[in-house]
């Protein structure tokens, strides 16, 4: 356990800079999309900040690269979509759409390469509360948003995790 303690701190030490730059990068980020975003789309903004930590903590990470982030949100949001149209006349029907709109997102994602595990959050929140011209424009933002910061300030991060 000290051991372990002693490396969290060498660790610090050495990489505080990447610790410090890659909180504010996702921090701002964030805050762009809850600008944007009600707070009652709050799975859909817990999707968008799961999305902002594998970027920034691991952006090493394949399921950080822009194809995945872009694409896996993209394939969430219109899965997220088309489910919310199946009419839901009693609770399980909508148990039972929420959770074709994940299975769905997962196997499109991985048949087409584009993992990126947040996107099932993305599918589950718009399949509850439907995509609207907010939602939609939050989500469009917030992925290129966040591969933008990637591919220009990938140079000057590291792999956290």
């Amino acid at each position: 356990m000290i051991k372990s303690f002693k490396k969290m701190v060498d660790e610090w030490r050495q990489f505080w800079r990447y610790y410090v730059l890659q909180s504010i990068l996702a921090t701002l980020s964030v805050f762009i999309v809850l600008y944007f975003l009600s707070l009652q789309n709050a799975v859909i903004i817990a999707s968008i900040g799961a999305t902002a930590f594998i970027v920034f903590a691991m952006p090493d990470n394949i399921t950080a690269q822009a194809r995945n982030v872009i694409g896996g949100q993209l394939v969430g949001l219109l899965y997220g979509f088309l489910f919310s149209l199946i009419p839901q006349p009693a609770l399980i029907y909508s148990i039972i759409v929420y959770s074709l709109a994940v299975g769905a997102t997962i196997f499109t994602m991985v048949v087409t390469d584009t993992e990126h595990p947040p996107a099932a959050g993305t599918a589950l929140g718009v399949a509850m509360t439907g995509v609207s011209l907010d939602v939609f424009i939050a989500v469009i933002i917030s992925i290129i948003l966040l591969s933008l910061i990637h591919r220009f300030f990938k140079s000057h991060m590291k792999d956290l995790t």
